[in-house]
């Protein structure tokens, strides 16, 4: 199929997958980062960090596969929500330290519209 031919959906089915199989590769390449975030009433934030990176690698390739499509973007919303806290906890240490605080900010209401893209793959 070439470019000329992708409809809206599979471009943006395409584009998706490709952020959530990349965001995930960068749990391996960055992982100080994604621990840093997680709040500290989790523990083993290693073990939280390498299940989060796996899970979206695997639910971003499941997009690509038609007959997995619907149940990877439900798995996608779930990730999403679970996830939340640590935008939460990420915003507030920001903010105590005066830190990216509007990046920050705007980060947790974008989260929603992640959340409504994946739905529309449901």
């Amino acid at each position: 199929m070439t470019l000329l031919f992708m409809t809206i959906e599979t471009i943006s089915l395409w584009i998706m997958a490709i952020l959530y199989i990349i965001a995930g590769i960068n749990h391996f390449i960055m992982p100080r980062f994604y621990e840093k975030i997680i709040p500290p009433f989790l523990v083993n934030k290693t073990l939280i960090n390498w299940l989060s990176g796996i899970a979206e690698i695997i639910l971003g390739v499941l997009l690509l596969i038609p007959s997995y499509t619907s149940l990877a973007a439900w798995g996608i919303i779930a990730l999403l929500l679970a996830v939340y806290p640590a935008n939460i906890y990420h915003f507030m240490k920001g903010y105590r330290k005066k830190k990216m605080v509007w990046v920050l900010a705007l980060r947790l209401p974008l989260q929603f519209v992640l959340i409504w893209w994946a739905y529309t793959l449901t």
